[in-house]
């Protein structure tokens, strides 16, 4: 690809009611700006889903830019709903490598705590088919309940079958500083967990939040001069499907997961057996299984055995959620996509703390949008 990460910088996710949304996206920013030992950069694109509903803020490009002091440059902002993060990144892969642009930033940021209740529960549905679910009461939880019921039904599982999940996410989010939630739960609460939207419960999806995470891309030849471990990406694609569930002939099969994932694999010239970790978008349990499936780590209906057995541990076939996940470190929706990849690039440099890996020298982060409309793949490799 001839791009490279030479800077990341995140805050922490939680409820941050006293943080505007321009200062949550800087303190992010100026993380990855003395990360990467630079002050300014050339383009700026801003991963965002509900800062018009939320926070009645749109235009946050030139608003993250001249707050950031750097009015002036290219800067826009990019929705994709929670694949906004990813797809940010992907915008800025794209500019680098063109040639056109120098030096690019990326930053995903959300603000949630703007608004609360129902507010908040109607304006994560607009990232559905406005149409033919929002209108008709669908919400993001109850989307979840449908893919659930549905994998339960046809690959003869148990709720209690999706717990590996969560247990392993939260025992990750609990060495995680920065994380939401660091408290460890236990396999047997999980299916008596109180309901959301039957059958998913409330250890079975992930919470929204704030947050603010940010990458530096360059050239990889211009990387190499300027910090000790950039991180090269390998792999950039992205892919989508129909937002509806009912306009999809298989509902269980992420085809845009899929195709982002194959395409990702292929211009890096590897195979799932290579990646050494795999950060996914598990705002629900039976997303977590169907990416799986979906990025070649698991046959289908077999998602759910990883979890079950204990392979998506930090020391398992393929660790999967290493700072928690969307499900303990929190979603910051827009951002979510965005702290995949730090998270990926902290393993890759090993400065992951508690949360190592060992030996970690490539990983795939994987961003979704809702069920999976949109899909945003990225490998990343230690240039050594």
């Amino acid at each position: 690809m001839n791009v490279s990460i030479i800077g990341v910088g995140q805050t922490e996710v939680k409820e941050m009611w006293e943080t505007s949304i321009r200062h949550l996206a800087w303190y992010a920013i100026e993380a990855a700006l003395d990360d990467a030992h630079v002050s300014k950069v050339d383009a700026l694109f801003v991963g965002n889903m509900l800062a018009g509903e939320l926070s009645q803020q749109n235009h946050l490009g030139a608003l993250v830019a001249d707050f950031a002091g750097m009015r002036g440059i290219e800067a826009v902002t990019v929705e994709a709903a929670d694949a906004s993060g990813g797809m940010a990144l992907r915008q800025a892969v794209l500019a680098v490598k063109s040639g056109l642009v120098e030096t690019a930033l990326a930053v995903g940021v959300e603000k949630m705590t703007d608004q609360t209740g129902s507010i908040v529960t109607a304006a994560m549905a607009y990232g559905l088919d406005a149409d033919y679910e929002a209108m008709q009461g669908l919400t993001m939880a109850g989307m979840g309940a449908l893919l659930m019921r549905r994998y339960l039904f046809e690959h003869h599982t148990e709720i209690a079958d999706f717990a590996g999940f969560s247990v392993n996410a939260h025992a990750n989010g609990a060495d995680n500083p920065l994380a939401m939630f660091r408290n460890r739960i236990k396999a047997e609460r999980f299916a008596s967990a109180p309901l959301v939207a039957d059958p998913v419960n409330l250890f079975d999806m992930a919470p929204a939040a704030d947050g603010a995470a940010a990458v530096i891309v360059t050239r990889r030849e211009k990387a190499m001069d300027m910090v000790p471990q950039p991180v090269e990406i390998i792999g950039s694609a992205a892919a989508t499907d129909t937002i509806a569930l009912h306009d999809r002939s298989d509902v269980l099969r992420l085809r845009a997961a899929e195709l982002s994932a194959q395409k990702a694999l292929a211009q890096a010239g590897l195979s799932p057996n290579d990646m050494d970790l795999f950060e996914l978008h598990d705002s629900f349990t039976v997303l977590a299984a169907l990416s799986l499936e979906a990025a070649g780590f698991a046959a289908r209906g077999e998602g759910w055995k990883l979890a079950r057995d204990g392979e998506i541990g930090r020391n398992g076939r393929i660790p999967i959620s290493t700072f928690g996940g969307l499900k303990a470190r929190g979603n910051p929706m827009g951002a979510t996509g965005m702290y995949q990849i730090v998270e990926v690039a902290r393993q890759l440099r090993g400065q992951a703390g508690d949360n190592q890996v060992a030996g970690a020298k490539i990983g795939m982060a994987q961003n979704l949008g809702t069920s999976g409309a949109t899909a945003v793949t990225h490998i990343l490799r230690l240039r050594e």
